[in-house]
């Protein structure tokens, strides 16, 4: 493994995680702004009020955009994604 194709392991993993977990922490950022921002306003300052309605957003978007991500659709992905680390490394 040369330091181009370490460099690009590194670069694809990290927009594999922004991916999968980008549209999730949006929607906790959001509706934890929206409900701070009503408890500002009104003045109601319940300390768990924010979580039943971030909680809830969070099982949502999760269920829209599809529990089982597409690397998990596919067969066996541990085993392969196994063999393609040893073969990276060369063992």
């Amino acid at each position: 493994m040369n330091l181009e194709s370490a460099i690009h392991m590194g670069q694809q993993t990290l927009y594999t995680v922004l991916m999968l977990s980008g549209p999730v922490l949006l929607t906790a950022l959001l509706v934890g702004s929206l409900v701070s921002l009503f408890q500002a306003v009104t003045q109601i300052q319940e300390i768990t009020l924010v979580f039943v309605p971030k909680i809830l957003s969070v099982f949502l978007v999760l269920a829209l955009a599809g529990v089982p991500w597409p690397m998990l659709q596919q067969p066996n992905p541990l085993p392969r994604m196994i063999c393609w680390h040893l073969n990276q490394w060369e063992m």
